[in-house]
């Protein structure tokens, strides 16, 4: 089995607008191609998992998600870098339209989208690593039982004990490298 980096879409890969509408304001982050080359040359898969409620919301939909991920992957690779597999979530527990209103079991912080990509692509989720820029991303790392890196948190924030705190992609990918091979 393989190990995997699951990574948040928004505010961790690209620049947080809110409810992203228009492929225009896609703005990947600094070293965000970088940090994902070192991530992939460590051995692991590089799986995107996002929570997109704006489909159930109506403020777009699952094909404008599919072409922000297709977007993404092929900006991505022009750098030199690429996204195994991109996962999403278009539900939302409390609001918007059938057949998104449903409290569903791949909205993060639960582990549905990291079930399906381990199930898809043979991934060990204990040698794995959740890393995003919200407190939902660290519950998602707690209760799939990996670990856990939050970007760019407000340090007041109560933690779970098993999540760390970096600046960036970079900075997080640089931690990771730094604790050795994969085994």
């Amino acid at each position: 089995m393989r190990a995997a980096i699951f990574l948040d879409r928004d505010g961790t890969l690209i620049r947080e607008v809110g409810y992203l509408s228009s492929l225009t304001q896609i703005e990947i982050l600094p070293d965000v191609p970088k940090a994902l080359k070192l991530l992939k040359s460590l051995g692991y898969l590089l799986i995107v998992v996002t929570n997109q409620s704006g489909v159930a919301r109506g403020f777009f939909d699952e094909p404008f998600v599919l072409q922000v991920h297709s977007v993404l992957q092929e900006r991505f690779i022009e750098q030199g870098a690429r996204i195994d597999a991109f996962y999403y979530c278009p539900h939302h527990p409390t609001e918007g339209k059938p057949p998104y209103d449903i409290d569903c079991d791949c909205r993060k912080p639960k582990t549905g989208m990291l079930k399906k990509a381990a199930s898809e692509h043979d991934i060990d989720i204990s040698r794995s690593w959740v890393i995003g820029d919200s407190l939902v991303d660290a519950q998602l790392a707690q209760n799939a039982g990996c670990k856990g890196i939050l970007l760019k948190v407000d340090c007041d924030l109560l933690l779970p004990p098993s999540c760390i705190v970096k600046p960036d992609l970079w900075e997080a990918a640089s931690y990771i490298a730094s604790q050795g091979a994969l085994r």
